[in-house]
């Protein structure tokens, strides 16, 4: 199986004052298939945060390096980096973070207009919309909407632009148990359709059976759970 990300040694430390650093990465090494939804699972600062915020290029390593789809991006420019996270990733959040005077078509379409999306941008917000169950709903604003309903939205809005990698940090966190199952269903409905690779974070053990890879991290390193049957 394919790897669209691969991890060497991560290290990330920052600086707490009195010139001492806390090191919240300790030499991380993981694997992401291609086409599968990976788990990072602990408790609050074991350092699955950080290690999103890194594969994500959202933060940089203190040490190691990390390739997507065969590419080193600590060698890549802040440009660059700012590029691939336009135009090939999507981001979702434990707060949806919708915009609130616009309407879930609204938000949706915002997100194609940022990332340039040169496809029919009525077409594709009304189908990203079906997928999530919104279909009826696109026209109700983030007001109107259950938590569940708004987290379906700011995911129709991530995978819009049709993007390789989904980073989803707790994306579950702040939804009831049936609402945080149906979010993990719906991920995995969406890298059938869409042919995505997602990452998420979450702190919940009920969610682990739903990934194809499952790794714990605990104290800055992380151990493999879990992994798709047919990987390798």
């Amino acid at each position: 199986m394919d790897n669209i990300i691969v991890t060497k040694d991560i290290h990330k430390s920052f600086p707490l004052g009195n010139k001492e650093t806390i090191e919240v990465l300790k030499g991380i090494d993981i694997t992401v298939p291609k086409g599968k939804l990976t788990i990072l699972k602990g408790r609050s600062g074991s350092g699955k945060t950080t290690l999103l915020n890194i594969l994500s290029m959202l933060d940089d390593p203190t040490e190691g390096t990390f390739f997507i789809d065969g590419e080193d991006m600590t060698k890549k420019s802040m440009t660059e980096k700012e590029m691939l996270r336009r135009y090939n990733i999507g981001f979702v959040f434990q707060s949806v973070a919708l915009i609130p005077i616009m309407n879930a078509y609204e938000n949706v379409d915002f997100a194609l207009k940022l990332a340039s999306y040169e496809g029919d941008r009525d077409e594709r917000i009304k189908e990203v919309l079906g997928i999530v169950g919104l279909g009826k709903r696109m026209n109700h604003m983030p007001a109107q909407m259950s938590g569940g309903e708004q987290q379906r939205v700011a995911i129709a809005r991530a995978v819009a632009h049709k993007p390789k990698i989904i980073f989803a940090d707790e994306p579950t966190g702040a939804l009831d148990t049936a609402s945080g199952i149906a979010v993990m269903k719906l991920f995995k409905e969406l890298i059938e359709k869409e042919d995505i690779t997602i990452v998420m974070t979450t702190h919940d053990p009920n969610l682990m059976q739903l990934g194809d890879m499952v790794y714990e991290m605990e104290d800055g390193m992380c151990t493999e759970v879990k992994e798709t049957k047919d990987a390798g």
